[in-house]
């Protein structure tokens, strides 16, 4: 137990209906009233410290009272946590018992469960009760998940009568007053809807649509919907996207919708999970005439006709670019576009290059300055980093410096957050046309294959993720790179090293940076407006 005469007790206390949390004794009042009572039997004035997550499920740990603690047990504060009863430290399974069992012991915190009779310090050699609180865990685990199951059959039943069971009703209709369930024409947003299908049929690409609205000051629906009073947000689209782009007029004409069918069950959400999964077609459930359309059906297959009939054919032998899929604008998120000039190669800000000044600048910049600046920075990371040749022995996969499980699972979890935000960027490149197929496809096979190597290494039982992320600064003007202030002490290494990082290691220097290279060292690269660059590396200098 620490040492520490100001470390307190922590009383932790967890509310989700969610979970099913109804019963009056689990109230936060009550279960505050309890710990209270029952910290007085263990010391004199124990100095203690309340951390409450009012309204978070047991099934996930991200919840900002629990974090707190962590943070407070990684900073010696804490000597015991006292819980109600097991199910409010957490309703996963796996993770709860890796908490009880592994982590509080090897933080020395002693951990009391009142109504489950668990009292657990890191020093007890009789386990006899290891059992029965996996046990206990495990039901505890069984519980939202028989709920969530009746809960999706309700839901299921629901779709297939063509019930509406979203939390916001498309662009162009709204919830009915007295029927949450059954959607109704929104007048002004399905003369846009009627308008966006009009110009297509008339010839106007989707950009060109885009475009119109945009100078028409139409708000578009992320932003109508705000604008309503709704609390809505697309997690699909950049923060600073406020306008109409080629995605969201590609959306409305290909949502089959606006003919009078109820949509849905689109997307399938794993429990724990944050993120859905798209699922094919022949799973979606379609109820024909369930509410009044806005497009007629001969007109919409003729659109659908028109949209197929003009998507691109990529060449499968086209040269992908050094720097394809690296390049984002540092200021409003979208990728950077390669435009020609006179032979010369630049890049310009997809915004800019789509919609004009009126979104975004132009942040125009040549390939061969970014190169120079990534070669230059590459030389300096060889230069100062004295363990280099190392990588040639490092084995098994991914080496991540440090002695501590929960470490590794620290970084690898962030990792792997990174490299599924990159998945979701390249789709979103791909929806803008400003990546080609093959390079979408080539990407998110490099993405999931440094994602099959990492959960290999990754431990069942993992501690709580920490955000952070390896990055330097580089202004045009300046050859010296400047570090930026977060750092951490750990590295990933690539398990298969190229012919050519050979070479690097052999010559401890790079010329030209070519595809490889690139790919392996950089996850993303800033362009900013005043011609300086933001690198993020796959990795972390460690002086």
């Amino acid at each position: 137990m620490p040492d520490n005469a100001n470390c307190c007790w922590a009383l932790y206390i967890r509310l989700s209906h969610e979970d099913g949390d109804k019963a009056e004794s689990l109230s936060v009042s009550n279960q505050k009233l309890k710990l209270t009572e029952y910290i007085k039997k263990l010391d004199n004035n124990p100095i203690q410290k309340f951390y409450i997550d009012d309204g978070f499920s047991g099934t996930t740990f991200d919840r900002p009272g629990f974090k707190k603690l962590l943070y407070d047990i990684e900073h010696g504060l804490i000597k015991g946590i006292l819980v109600k009863d097991l199910s409010r430290l957490g309703r996963n399974s796996p993770k709860t018992s890796y908490f009880i069992h592994d982590y509080f012991p090897a933080h020395k915190i002693r951990f009391i469960a009142i109504d489950d009779n668990i009292d657990k310090n890191f020093f007890d050699i009789d386990t006899s009760n290891d059992m029965i609180i996996d046990i206990k865990n495990l039901f505890n685990g069984f519980y939202p998940r028989d709920i969530s199951s009746k809960v999706r059959s309700t839901f299921r039943a629901k779709q297939k009568a063509g019930h509406f069971i979203g939390a916001f009703a498309c662009y162009g209709y709204k919830k009915s007053l007295t029927d949450h369930n059954k959607l109704i024409i929104d007048p002004v947003a399905a003369d846009i809807v009627k308008k966006i299908f009009s110009m297509y049929l008339s010839g106007k690409g989707q950009n060109t649509i885009a475009k119109i609205l945009n100078s028409d000051n139409i708000p578009c629906p992320s932003e109508y919907k705000k604008m309503q009073g709704l609390n809505y947000k697309n997690s699909n689209r950049l923060t600073s996207t406020t306008y109409w782009t080629y995605s969201s007029i590609r959306s409305i004409l290909k949502n089959e919708i606006y003919t009078g069918c109820m949509v849905q069950n689109k997307s399938f959400r794993m429990m724990c999970s944050k993120s859905a999964s798209p699922l094919p077609h022949e799973k979606w459930i379609i109820v024909p005439d369930t509410h009044e359309a806005i497009i007629d059906k001969k007109t919409f297959d003729i659109v659908q006709s028109m949209l197929s009939n003009n998507v691109r054919q990529m060449k499968t032998s086209s040269h992908t670019h050094i720097l394809a899929g690296l390049l984002k604008c540092g200021d409003c998120g979208r990728a950077m576009v390669k435009i020609k000039n006179k032979d010369k190669i630049f890049f310009v800000c997809g915004s800019y290059n789509r919609y004009g000044t009126d979104k975004c600048s132009s942040h125009k910049i040549s390939e061969s300055t970014i190169l120079n600046i990534i070669s230059d920075d590459f030389n300096n990371i060889l230069k100062n980093t004295e363990n280099f040749k190392q990588l040639l022995k490092n084995e098994p996969a991914y080496a991540i410096k440090t002695s501590d499980n929960s470490e590794n699972n620290n970084y690898i979890l962030n990792r792997l957050r990174q490299l599924n935000h990159k998945k979701m960027q390249f789709l979103e490149n791909l929806n803008e046309n400003l990546i080609t197929h093959d390079e979408f496809e080539t990407f998110v096979s490099r993405c999931n294959e440094q994602i099959y190597k990492l959960q290999e290494y990754l431990t069942p039982h993992n501690a709580y993720p920490k955000l952070s992320a390896p990055c330097k600064i580089h202004s045009v003007d300046s050859n010296t790179p400047q570090p930026c202030n977060r750092k951490t002490d750990k590295q990933i290494y690539p398990k298969s090293l190229p012919d050519i990082i050979y070479e690097i290691i052999k010559k401890n220097r790079i010329t030209i940076p070519d595809r490889i290279v690139v790919t392996q060292m950089v996850s993303c690269i800033y362009i900013y407006k005043n011609n300086s660059l933001k690198i993020i590396y796959n990795f972390d200098n460690d002086s």
